[in-house]
């Protein structure tokens, strides 16, 4: 019986995070250029790095994937993504445009803001239309 490694993505969920940047009325989207979900609108994120904060994953992916800086407000909600190759524990967070410009880079394939509605529509997954209403609300009191 083989050992399995404490970093075995196949033996132990992986943390990541997910940022819902808000720009006045429009959230930032992404278009995922790589799995899971290859080709899909979403929230920029990724995996958290070994000894890094989550607040600095948020900054990272962010900027990593779209050029942009924001202030990391709250936690919006906790998801999982389980399927056979992989365990996915998503931490999705608020956040406030600072500056830049949206440009796809890292593993995005398009970055842009949209209003809410155009966000609802390009947003394929449940769960993902749930993070950006929950955030609209909460970024609106």
């Amino acid at each position: 019986m083989q050992a399995t490694k404490p970093n075995d993505s196949k033996q132990y969920p992986i943390p990541a995070v997910g940022v819902v940047c808000w720009r006045g009325d429009e959230v930032l989207l992404i278009k995922r250029g790589r799995e899971p979900r290859r080709g899909e609108w979403s929230i920029p994120g990724g995996k958290v790095d070994r000894g890094e904060t989550l607040h600095d994953a948020c900054v990272r992916e962010l900027f990593e994937e779209t050029g942009v800086t924001a202030e990391i407000g709250g936690l919006i909600e906790v998801y999982e993504i389980i399927v056979p190759d992989f365990h996915y524990v998503l931490l999705d967070y608020n956040a406030k445009f600072m500056s830049g410009h949206p440009v796809a880079a890292d593993d995005a394939d398009e970055a842009r803001f949209v209003n809410i509605e155009e966000a609802l529509r390009l947003v394929s997954r449940d769960d993902l239309r749930d993070v950006i209403i929950k955030s609209r609300k909460s970024m609106a009191r």
